[in-house]
């Protein structure tokens, strides 16, 4: 038995601490404690460190440290932490708490050698999620986040499901790859738990309907964890599972689809969540060596640009009260540091060289190139162009240039700036410096990005890309729009399943208990004065009447004699 404390548990231990701790060492404590833990995991958590201890009949492995685990598990801590300093300058004790509890429960999942104590902090991971959701503080946001809770029970219910059959089958708890040429009901039912939660179509829309409804740096925390969580159960379980492939490439147009469409700030970011989560299940899909580690690059890579993009909608939204694009233009001479920061995410999500989402890219499309996957290829080429004209084209436009807005946006708070510089250099580092990744990959690669192949096939793409948003720009609108994605079908449906099975079994259940009800009273009550049962019933007094009224036909007094002559024969015949 291990002595050494879990990191996702100093997690939550750092949440009770925040908790008792005043605002401005609140503040602190949530910025160094995610850090702290990254220390911590790479100074006592080498690869191939164990803690296990026993529970029932099973082992629990509450940590398994190799590569691929120490990698997502550092990300989630290192964008924790920038996110917590981001949020710095609001002091909201419920948000901070329930940050650091969303964190330990990323962090938590990346380090889970078994599938019980990945389902406990998969839990943790919805419950945190939801609360994020529920403090946006509107209606809208208490029912997206009442639609994101229910989702996510239903994503943990296949995973439990998937769980204990496994578990019937094997006798076994431990979180191994799954078998690709023998998959078995508890690998599908498992596989589609992921699923849901990488916002795998159909099962996705939870994202873009409750992200843009969190609080404004509830949404960046919420940007990070959940879907790179799955990524990193899809990597560790389902690596090489073929459906993953065209699943991902759906994905990836999906989500830019929709995000052309989007006129809302965060919206058309969260169907890009969707988007680029695509590139990494094509890799887990493929399931080579450098498809694996691009898979990985690609999610360390995503959860900085994105929680960059997210920051820097944020920060527009919080300075100026809008966010629609309909609402906004013209801020690019009051807010010169936002757009140049903002153009950094927006690069790096496009996979422009010299920036991080152009090495990642590029190793998942290698991959998929020497498999000759022409197609995969060309449709993630696809979707590249459709981001960079709605990411690197469409948002900056209609926000910074374009018309001028009557707007006077507030200064950007130092706390949130800082956050987002310090996001904008890890992009730009990790895009000129691509081998500083390389030693935390899941395997060793000498992946080379700067080749002259590459840089051009990325330049045309943007030049095509240019051009199309140029020459498509007067029938390109910003007006508020509401999409119709596929939550439409259940939200209209949902009054008639109410009114054709809720309200029904909830009738039956209602009339179960009436009658319930009416029998516990009823014993209640002749329990209440046995000895009415051998008379004409019990009266309150309000009705006795002396003189109508007679003895019962047992008095209390024969009843007690009988039952004691009753017990004592008995006792005599034995």
């Amino acid at each position: 038995m291990s002595v050494l404390v879990p990191p996702g548990f100093l997690l939550v231990a750092g949440a009770v601490l925040v908790a008792m701790l005043p605002r401005a060492a609140r503040a602190a404590v949530s910025v160094l404690m995610p850090l702290l833990v990254v220390a911590y995991s790479a100074t006592f958590l080498p690869a191939g460190t164990t803690v296990s201890y026993p529970f029932m009949q099973f082992t629990l492995e509450l940590v398994r440290a190799d590569r691929l685990s120490l990698l997502f598990g550092g990300i989630f801590c290192v964008t924790g932490a920038l996110a917590a300093l981001y949020a710095s300058h609001e002091g909201d004790v419920r948000q901070q708490v329930t940050a650091m509890l969303y964190t330990a429960g990323a962090v938590g999942v990346s380090f889970a050698g078994d599938l019980l104590t990945l389902y406990f902090f998969w839990e943790l991971l919805a419950v945190a999620g939801t609360l994020l959701v529920w403090f946006g503080g509107t209606r809208a946001a208490t029912r997206a986040g009442k639609r994101y809770v229910l989702l996510h029970l239903a994503g943990g219910g296949l995973l439990l499901a998937g769980i204990a059959l496994h578990v019937a089958h094997t006798g076994s708890i431990r979180f191994d790859a799954f078998d690709p040429a023998a998959p078995t009901l508890a690998a599908w039912l498992i596989l589609a738990g992921f699923c849901l939660n990488a916002g795998v179509p159909p099962l996705h829309a939870w994202i873009p309907d409750a992200y843009p409804r969190a609080t404004i740096t509830g949404s960046v925390f919420l940007a990070a964890m959940t879907t790179k969580s799955a990524v990193y159960a899809l990597l560790r379980g389902f690596a090489g599972w073929e459906i993953l492939v065209p699943l991902g490439v759906v994905m990836a147009l999906y989500g830019v689809f929709f995000a052309v469409l989007a006129s809302n700030l965060r919206v058309l970011l969260a169907y890009h969540i969707i988007s680029q989560v695509g590139y990494m299940v094509v890799g887990a899909g493929i399931g080579t060596a450098l498809a694996v580690d691009g898979s990985a690059a690609h999610a360390v890579n995503h959860l900085i640009y994105k929680g960059l993009l997210f920051m820097c909608a944020g920060a527009v939204i919080a300075t100026t009260g809008r966010g629609s694009l309909a609402d906004l233009g013209g801020l690019r001479s009051r807010q010169p540091l936002l757009l140049a920061l903002y153009m950094i995410g927006a690069l790096s999500i496009s996979g422009a060289p010299l920036w991080n989402g152009f090495v990642s890219k590029g190793m998942l499309l290698k991959s998929a190139g020497d498999l000759h996957r022409d197609w995969t290829v060309l449709l993630l080429g696809l979707a590249s162009i459709g981001t960079f004209i709605s990411v690197g084209l469409k948002l900056p436009y209609f926000v910074w240039f374009g018309r001028k807005a009557d707007v006077e946006p507030k200064p950007v708070p130092p706390a949130m700036l800082a956050a987002m510089v310090c996001a904008a250099f890890l992009c730009t580092l990790l895009g000129v410096f691509p081998g500083l990744l390389y030693p935390f990959l899941p395997h060793p690669t000498d992946y080379d990005p700067f080749t002259a192949t590459h840089v051009i096939e990325i330049v045309q793409l943007f030049v095509f890309g240019g051009f199309a948003f140029f020459l498509l720009l007067p029938n390109v609108s910003a007006a508020r729009k509401t999409l119709a994605d596929v939550d439409y079908f259940y939200r209209a449906s949902a009054p008639f399943v109410r009114a054709a099975v809720v309200d029904r079994v909830d009738a039956v259940f209602g009339a179960v208990q009436a009658l319930a009800d009416r029998i516990t009273a009823a014993l209640s009550d002749a329990l209440r004065d046995p000895t009415a049962w051998f008379g004409e019933g019990r009266r309150g007094a309000e009705d006795y009447d002396p003189d109508r009224s007679r003895p019962p036909l047992l008095s209390p007094l024969v009843v007690t004699i009988a039952t004691f002559v009753g017990i004592a024969v008995a006792l005599l015949s034995w």
